[in-house]
């Protein structure tokens, strides 16, 4: 009888997620990083059994899925969790990132579908020199949904030239010093993707420099609510475009021209298995807080002083 009761409690140990199919793949390369998502528990896998390219067991598990991500794209570090990159020359050289998502376990017997992703990112070689050089607003989202095939999209952030975000403007965009304090209308939006997938921006945030590490910073939008009181959020995560505007500015500098780099950070939301809506905006935090499920993408602002 003791063996019996063991037997009772080891069991249901053995299945601490729900399996679901792994219909697909969701990876965004973004300027500063490459994140993978594939759906939680994929064929009955946890996340302790998933490494990104056999080496690292670096997976979270967020609402819905299991992130992967690779945090570094300079060249002193290609290799990261089994990374390989390939360099394409021509008139426009590229650097191509590889990996995979792949199931492990070293139990005896293995009884669940392996897992086994592999996805790569396309970078123009001159950002890995100078990622100043890069044009940092527009990032790349792959949907690879099984039979149905491989979706591409282009996320972009653009300036537009009112609230009706009809027309975007020539990046970068420039501002005379008449105009400091006008209105800029930023829209984020994804192209080629479908309903299923929404826009989010977390985190919207300004520095002097390229550098969205920067510690001098001016914060516009923390956890999707506005911390500077000239930004209006207009939309966001409902569709596949997020729009908001600010008044413009320049950090204090003595150039003849000031530059001013805007970073968001944005997520892709499949809205079918997850709900995209940030939360209210009853608390803020004055501590700027990255979300690590986010991806940044940086914009220039050049203002004539």
């Amino acid at each position: 009888m003791a063996a019996v009761g063991i037997l009772f409690i080891v069991l249901p140990m053995t299945w601490a997620c729900t399996p679901q199919k792994a219909d697909y793949i969701m990876v965004s390369c973004f300027p500063n990083a490459i994140i993978a998502n594939v759906p939680e528990c994929p064929y009955g896998w946890e996340i302790g059994q998933l490494s990104l390219g056999s080496v690292c067991y670096s997976g979270i598990n967020t609402p819905g899925f299991y992130r992967f991500t690779i945090p570094d794209l300079t060249p002193k570090n290609h290799s990261y969790c089994g990374t390989l990159s390939e360099y394409v020359g021509g008139k426009d050289p590229r650097y191509i990132f590889y990996n995979s998502i792949v199931s492990n376990d070293s139990s005896l017997t293995v009884r669940n579908q392996p897992v086994n992703y592999t996805f790569s990112c396309t970078y123009k070689a001159a950002y890995l020199v100078n990622n100043a050089v890069f044009s940092q607003r527009v990032a790349t989202v792959y949907v690879n949904n099984g039979s149905l095939g491989s979706f591409k999209s282009q996320l972009s952030m653009n300036v537009f030239t009112n609230s009706k975000f009809l027309y975007a403007k020539d990046a970068p965009y420039v501002i005379d010093t008449s105009e400091i304090g006008s209105e800029v209308f930023i829209g984020i939006e994804a192209k080629g993707l479908s309903n299923r997938f929404k826009v989010v921006i977390t985190n919207c945030w300004a520095t002097p420099t390229p550098y969205s590490t920067d510690k001098k910073r001016w914060t516009l939008i923390q956890k999707s609510c506005s911390l500077d009181n000239t930004v209006i959020i207009f939309e966001n995560a409902k569709d596949s475009r997020s729009m908001f505007k600010f008044n413009s500015f320049r950090f204090q500098r003595l150039e003849k021209v000031s530059t001013v780099w805007l970073h968001c950070e944005v997520q892709v939301c499949d809205g079918e298995k997850l709900f995209c809506q940030p939360t209210p905006c009853t608390s803020r935090s004055t501590e700027f807080e990255s979300d690590p499920n986010g991806g940044i993408l940086t914009m220039e602002f050049k203002v004539r002083v």
